[in-house]
């Protein structure tokens, strides 16, 4: 069990956020959820109850509002864990026919608020040796015709691994989480036979609760048969 340490997840209202939230809590875990749907996560806090969850509405691509997130998050006590999970899809793919205002919300959301989450996270992380998981996807492992969203998803796989190096300096770790189809709001209609959010968050579990002097690099993971 954690033992009341903190986790701050981000994109914490809906799918593999809420997911994880609600797993780690019944862990023992104290969960900081951010997001911007404020009514998502006030629905969240009381399924989860307010002595184990907290919500703060965030959007991850201004600094400011993820700074006071994190400083929010602190207050609830230490930050043992922050999960990057925010993330956002594209309507339009390829690169001649792709909309250059959806390329750009990629890159603040995927790229961008991921970035400045890390930023926000390590000076709580660097005190309690934490950990850092970040949201990558089968399609950062895999090429994709034209993909600006594949591409945004390399540099989660490429900058997780950087980190990590950097974060076992002083004692961190830090967890590249890679799904494949995940079946949540994420997309407008079903998707029959993907993952589902709390297997996701099984694997995010996973890697939190490997013992002291492992860390766990990346989790792949893909639903059967795909």
């Amino acid at each position: 069990m954690a033992d009341d340490k903190v986790l701050f997840i981000t994109g914490a209202s809906t799918g593999i956020g809420a997911a994880t939230a609600k797993a780690a809590a019944a862990r023992g875990w104290k969960v900081a959820l951010a997001a911007r749907s404020a009514d998502k996560l006030e629905a969240l806090v009381g399924e989860i109850g307010s002595e184990r969850a907290l919500a703060l509405t965030c959007n991850v691509a201004r600094q400011e509002d993820v700074a006071q997130a994190i400083d929010a998050a602190a207050t609830f006590g230490p930050i043992h864990a922050a999960f990057a999970n925010a993330g956002c899809g594209i309507g339009t793919p390829g690169a001649e026919a792709g909309d250059p205002e959806e390329w750009r919300q990629i890159l603040d959301v995927n790229v961008w608020g991921l970035l400045l989450t890390v930023k926000a996270a390590l000076p709580h992380l660097r005190a309690t040796k934490g950990h850092m998981l970040l949201t990558g996807s089968q399609a950062g492992r895999s090429h994709l015709a034209g993909s600006v969203y594949g591409a945004s998803k390399w540099f989660v796989h490429g900058f997780g691994q950087n980190l990590a190096l950097e974060m076992k300096e002083w004692g961190g770790r830090c967890t590249v989480i890679a799904p494949g189809m995940v079946d949540t709001p994420f997309f407008d209609e079903p998707k029959p036979g993907a993952l589902t959010g709390e297997q996701v968050a099984a694997a995010a579990i996973y890697a939190l609760e490997q013992p002291e002097g492992v860390n766990v690099r990346e989790v792949y993971l893909t639903p059967t048969g795909r």
